[in-house]
């Protein structure tokens, strides 16, 4: 089986972008994917950043299920200490019945302080260990929701409960049962992502045999990311695959490596990273994983050293290339998960990109245990 290529809708839209140009852009970009063979997309969950403005990714799932063939969707990720479980399992059930089978879900604690306090979560509350409790807690009352047995539960964050129900014994009876907002098939994939070199979130995936998704964040915490869930994994009985692993990273693809790295550094993507990204990873020691990869200073490591040393961009030679030497060097994953970002004006050039790394580019990455002929003549079958 060939690599997968799936599409991460944070959204990185500018500021001054208005709700509807979200929304069309989260729908368009659904399109463009689906036609050009993506497996899946990701929609973030944010409340607080005026770049990434999605407080419901559900609604533009939902838009998009209408105008989409295969590609499956994903809150990625549902803020699980932000929202009552009850009425979160409720949602996920029902989406993932409307989209019959093309959905997963992507769970988290959080990431940004000012959106918790906006939940009522603030000072000491936001630690992360918290944050992770509350994420397993409300799971485990989703959980019981969407088996639809009678309990009640009183936990150390949240009450919530599924009423007992009395055989329908008239036809009257059959007309007031209680609704099933269980998920299609029964229970939904769960994904979660990691970030930090020592993720606790790789660790949640690996013990419940969740998907793990890595946010790139240099060469070690990738490596390190796969050892935390394996070691998880292995220890609740599970066999780790590759395969099911996906990472999250800046990709572009062009027809030549000078026309690439040009759309790059001149267009949306660097836009985005000049004005937003760049400082934040300055601020909070995002970009140290990077800087330590190449031997640099962190202050260092400005737009062009990302799109030369970081950034995977190029011609589809290059980013073969590019992808099969990271694969080298850290085993490998079975989904790259392309960073979206805002050609809201003029999409031609993005999902030119999108098409070429579905097409160009994927087929010919060797995933763990493959050749590269192998690949292929699994992506032609």
């Amino acid at each position: 089986m060939a690599m997968e290529t799936g599409l991460i809708f944070h959204p990185y839209m500018r500021p001054g972008r208005t709700a509807r140009q979200t929304f069309d852009w989260g729908v368009q970009s659904s399109i463009a994917a689906d036609k050009a063979g993506f497996t899946s997309m990701m929609i973030s969950e944010h409340a607080s950043q005026i770049w990434e403005n999605i407080p419901n990714p559900e609604l533009i799932m939902a838009a998009a299920a209408l105008q989409t063939k295969t590609i499956k969707f994903a809150p990625m990720a549902h803020l699980l200490p932000h929202q009552h479980p009850t009425k979160l399992a409720m949602t996920i059930g029902w989406l993932s019945q409307i989209l019959e089978g093309r959905y997963f879900l992507g769970i988290g604690a959080g990431a940004y302080p000012a959106a918790s306090y906006m939940h009522g979560i603030r000072g000491e509350a936001q630690d992360t260990e918290r944050l992770n409790d509350m994420v397993r807690e409300s799971l485990f009352i989703m959980e019981k929701i969407w088996a639809r047995e009678p309990f009640f539960y009183e936990g150390k964050y949240w009450k919530a409960g599924f009423p007992e129900e009395e055989a329908a014994e008239t036809e009257e009876d059959e007309q007031h049962r209680l609704a099933d907002y269980s998920p299609w098939g029964g229970f939904p994939e769960i994904a979660v992502t990691g970030f930090s070199k020592n993720s606790p979130s790789m660790r949640l995936a690996g013990e419940k045999n969740f998907k793990p998704v890595s946010i790139f964040s240099g060469l070690d915490a990738l490596k390190r990311h796969w050892e935390i869930y394996s070691e998880a994994n292995i220890k609740a009985g599970h066999t780790p695959n590759r395969q099911r692993h996906a990472v999250s990273h800046t990709i572009y693809v062009g027809d030549t490596d000078a026309e690439a790295k040009r759309e790059v550094m001149e267009g949306p993507i660097g836009y985005c990273f000049q004005k937003y990204l760049i400082p934040i990873w300055r601020r909070f020691g995002m970009m140290d994983g990077f800087a330590k990869d190449h031997g640099i200073d962190p202050i260092a490591a400005d737009l062009e050293f990302l799109v030369d040393k970081v950034f995977i961009v190029g011609s589809p030679d290059t980013v073969v290339e590019k992808i099969n030497e990271l694969f080298h060097k850290c085993g490998g994953w079975g989904t790259l998960q392309i960073e979206s970002h805002d050609y809201y004006d003029d999409p031609s050039a993005w999902f030119h990109s999108l098409e070429l790394a579905a097409k160009e580019v994927a087929p010919r990455i060797s995933l763990p245990g493959q050749s590269a002929s192998v690949a292929v003549e699994a992506n032609a079958a």
